[in-house]
């Protein structure tokens, strides 16, 4: 009897210990991460203008309206800012009209993290996100809406300096208006920001404010466009919202300048325009001027995977 007593007893004891053990070695239920500028993650900033993302994590689709690339060259996938990316080894990627991307924009941003070297003076500037006309209205490469490109081989550019250009066009009493900003010209620093952002990831917003008529662009949250060029006007007075030609079926051409290289047969091939080498990742379109502070939750929530 005193036996199974103990036996009992020393049960009760490994169990309590056992338990203990479980207790103080368990996991810790997971702690939800502070918010970066108010927002989650990248996908809660301006989410109703948001129209058009392309994760590239593992396909080529359009993330909201699933639309496949209709064309691709030299495209693959490689580790990203955020999951993957695609890498563009002199190659670009075409997409069939996106509906949400065709009709009149008004303002816009687009927003994407780049990787990709400079190569130097002597060679090609390159194309990395375009909105153009479609395969049957875009007479010249930068007849638009929006392209952003590099401008790599510029006299003035260093070694480990990215300079970056966005052109817009835009449809205004049957005329099409054309403007650009780049960081460059004038006063480093001064008129224009230099980015330092060869062979690492860099975000790179645009944003086109149709209310004022400015064109902008940064640069790992920081605007870096020339001040000089930032108000675009005809005789005087801003473009204004950007609008679309009539019966215009809109393309997004990644990697290029929209020529007969890549699918627009009425835009000759100019002997300036290459193809993009590098990586692309998390690509967005919005259908308006993102504010400062959006822009900057964008550039650290993605900075960090969310």
């Amino acid at each position: 009897m005193k036996q199974t007593k103990m036996i009992l007893a020393l049960a009760v004891v490994l169990t309590t210990i056992t338990t203990s053990c479980k207790k103080s070695d368990s996991t810790p239920p997971d702690v939800p991460l502070p918010p970066i500028g108010g927002y989650n993650n990248a996908n809660e900033v301006a989410a109703a203008n948001l129209k058009a993302h392309w994760s590239f994590d593992g396909v080529l689709n359009e993330r909201i309206s699933t639309t496949a690339a209709s064309t691709s060259l030299r495209a693959t996938f490689v580790a990203g800012i955020k999951g993957q990316a695609v890498k563009l080894d002199s190659g670009y990627i075409l997409y069939p009209t996106i509906a949400a991307l065709n009709s009149d924009i008004g303002s816009f941003t687009t927003s994407t993290w780049i990787f990709t070297q400079n190569q130097g003076n002597g060679s090609r500037p390159t194309g990395v996100f375009a909105l153009t006309l479609g395969a049957t209205k875009q007479n010249d490469w930068n007849d638009g809406p929006i392209l952003l490109s590099l401008e790599n081989g510029r006299p003035t550019t260093y070694n480990d300096t990215l300079v970056l250009k966005t052109n817009i066009a835009t449809t205004k009493g049957g005329s099409l208006l054309k403007g650009d900003n780049i960081n460059d010209y004038g006063i480093r620093e001064t008129d224009f920001k230099t980015v330092k952002g060869a062979n690492k990831w860099v975000h790179v917003v645009t944003r086109w404010d149709g209310v004022g008529s400015f064109i902008d662009f940064f640069a790992n949250g920081v605007l870096v466009s020339n001040n000089n060029f930032r108000f675009r006007d005809a005789g005087g007075i801003g473009f204004g919202a950007m609008t679309l030609p009539a019966a215009t079926n809109t393309q997004v051409l990644f990697g290029g300048y929209p020529n007969a290289s890549n699918g627009f047969p009425l835009s000759a091939v100019q002997g300036f325009q290459g193809l993009f080498r590098g990586n692309i990742d998390e690509a967005r379109f919005y259908n308006k001027a993102l504010s400062l502070a959006e822009i900057n939750a964008l550039y650290e929530l993605e900075k960090v995977g969310r």
